[in-house]
């Protein structure tokens, strides 16, 4: 079985894929202190034995990353197992079928963003372009101000669950070893000069 964890951004989830990705129990809520990792693990691979441990390594939120990061990787190198990072915006993208944008919370109002063939990056809202539709677990404000932008948000109904989309990462997904596992922060933005 393979354990998939992402903390990374407003929403968490854990999901346990079967040998040929299919997925056998996932659950998904607010991130948060809700959100207990070793619990949700326990109640989902109860009986069962993992061998692969995914984990969404970024960009997103340093105290989420850090939690399911470190989870992760600490019940990885008990069991002696591989584990595997996996990026938080391809996991948003694997969630369509469609070319969108890929979206994570970044906190103050930012996002960060995948375009189709494009490079990660960090801004506002206005700064993500409207021409795709977009996908990501966010909050509700930020939600507001990206169809504020004139951002398309697919309907999370008509995507695939995490586990389902990191299924259709597992032809990419490289073991790492233990101790060259990274996380990705990402920071746009500077302090105001002050002046005197």
């Amino acid at each position: 079985m393979i354990l998939v964890i992402d903390t990374s951004s407003a929403r968490s989830a854990v999901a346990l894929l079967g040998p040929r990705g299919d997925v056998v129990a996932e659950e998904l809520a607010d991130s948060g202190r809700t959100f207990s990792v070793p619990a949700r693990v326990r109640a989902i691979t109860a009986g069962q034995t993992i061998k692969t441990v995914m984990v969404a390594t970024g960009p997103g939120s340093f105290t989420g990353l850090r939690s399911g990061v470190s989870f992760g990787l600490g019940l990885a190198i008990g069991l002696r197992i591989p584990i595997c990072p996996l990026s938080t915006l391809a996991l948003q993208a694997a969630r369509s079928d469609t070319p969108v944008t890929a979206l994570a919370e970044a906190g103050r109002g930012r996002v960060y963003r995948l375009p189709p063939g494009g490079e990660p990056a960090v801004g506002e809202a206005s700064d993500v372009d409207g021409d795709l539709p977009a996908v990501g677990w966010l909050r509700p404000s930020t939600e507001a101000a990206l169809r504020a932008a004139g951002v398309t948000l697919l309907d999370p109904a008509q995507l695939r669950t995490l586990g389902a989309a990191a299924a259709t990462l597992l032809g990419s997904a490289r073991e790492v070893a233990y101790g060259s596992l990274k996380l990705e922060y990402m920071y746009g933005f500077s302090a105001p000069s002050r002046q005197g």
